[in-house]
């Protein structure tokens, strides 16, 4: 059985490199669904109905970030880039690059 995240032959592909390539389509889908869920708050004119979406949504929220902790935890590079970049201050751009310049 094939799957759309894999864009090398599966068999071929280590288990590490299989469940980093499960955890990146999970990390999308939970992208999408926080996405959908902005989108359906946005015009949902009741209330009762907008707060469960709300709820809804924190929880996509969630799991996008433990699925991004785990992939940090894989790519050390990333984790020292995105150090850089998140809960900080001043310009995104910047921190960015500065992070790139970590890395290289």
């Amino acid at each position: 059985m094939g799957f759309d995240q894999y864009h090398e032959p599966a068999g071929e592909l280590s288990q590490k490199v299989r469940t980093f390539a499960r955890m990146m389509a999970s990390l999308i889908e939970e992208a999408e669904a926080i996405n959908w869920y902005e989108q359906r708050i946005s015009i949902e004119k009741d209330s009762t109905a907008r707060a469960i979406m709300k709820n809804a949504q924190k929880e996509e929220f969630k799991h996008f970030g433990m699925n991004l902790e785990f992939l940090l935890r894989q790519k050390k590079e990333w984790r020292i880039e995105l150090e850089e970049i998140l809960f900080s201050k001043g310009s995104i751009v910047r921190r960015g690059e500065a992070g790139e310049k970590k890395v290289d």
